[in-house]
């Protein structure tokens, strides 16, 4: 296998530096962005693994001499290093395995996240398939055992349950995201309840998801949902790369 590895990056460019893909004679994992360029780093691998080559650089534009319009200029490194190993995913705690949390797991199981699907209810778990799941009679309980950095998602069936989770998750002060399903009058109601017990509800986002489009199915809420959990989560590491 060849590992071919952006190092770096200028102007407009169809991925980050850092990002990889693996190359052997008949496969290819990952993507380092697609179209020529990718196509050009697949054939020098290719023939570096057919020569025995151990290592090569490309410097490549991405202008009309290739095909590509994105206008910036991309350095790649090839190697017969193992792939990077991918950074610890950042958990995603969705409380409620009803319809929009079973939706909104499955929405966040391909991105680089690490969704958890929480409930008391054996039946509503069982309906979510194969994605992670736990069940437990104090849901609560999960949160101060979350680790720092956290999401945690509020879609339960009861919004007795909901504001305990929230008031729970916003005294514990770790998590990256708080968000509830709901409305503006539940978000009102709520911030009432958290100023009675002390707790500012400000970092509250509800309702989640902004959704421009008024469709309240589970899916397509949870496709707003996801994308706002992923903008949240994901941004201080692109920051940092």
């Amino acid at each position: 296998m060849i590992r071919v590895r952006i190092t770096a990056v200028r102007g407009s460019t169809p991925r980050e530096a850092g990002a990889e893909m693996m190359v052997g004679p008949d496969t290819v994992t990952g993507s380092i962005g697609g179209g020529a360029l990718e196509w050009m780093a697949i054939d020098r691998a290719r023939a570096m693994l057919a020569r025995g080559e151990d290592g090569a650089a490309m410097d490549v534009p991405l202008g009309p001499e290739i095909g590509q319009c994105c206008g910036g200029r991309v350095t790649l490194a090839l190697d017969r290093a193992p792939a990077t190993p991918e950074p610890p995913r950042p958990p995603v705690l969705i409380f409620g395995a009803g319809h929009v949390g079973r939706a909104l797991a499955r929405a966040l199981a391909p991105l680089p996240l690490a969704p958890l699907l929480i409930d008391s209810r054996a039946a509503e778990l069982a309906a979510a398939g194969d994605v992670p799941a736990r069940l437990t009679p104090l849901p609560e309980s999960e949160i101060r055992a979350a680790p720092p950095g956290a999401a945690i998602v509020i879609v339960t069936h009861d919004h007795a349950l909901d504001f305990l989770l929230a008031a729970e998750a916003l005294s514990w002060g770790r998590a990256a995201y708080v968000g509830m399903i709901g409305s503006a009058s539940k978000r009102a109601a709520f911030a009432r309840h958290a100023r009675a017990q002390g707790i500012d509800p400000a970092p509250l986002v509800c309702p989640i998801g902004a959704n421009p489009t008024g469709d309240k199915r589970p899916a397509v809420i949870a496709a707003f949902a996801a994308a706002e959990v992923t903008a949240r989560l994901l941004a201080p590491a692109r920051a940092i790369a």
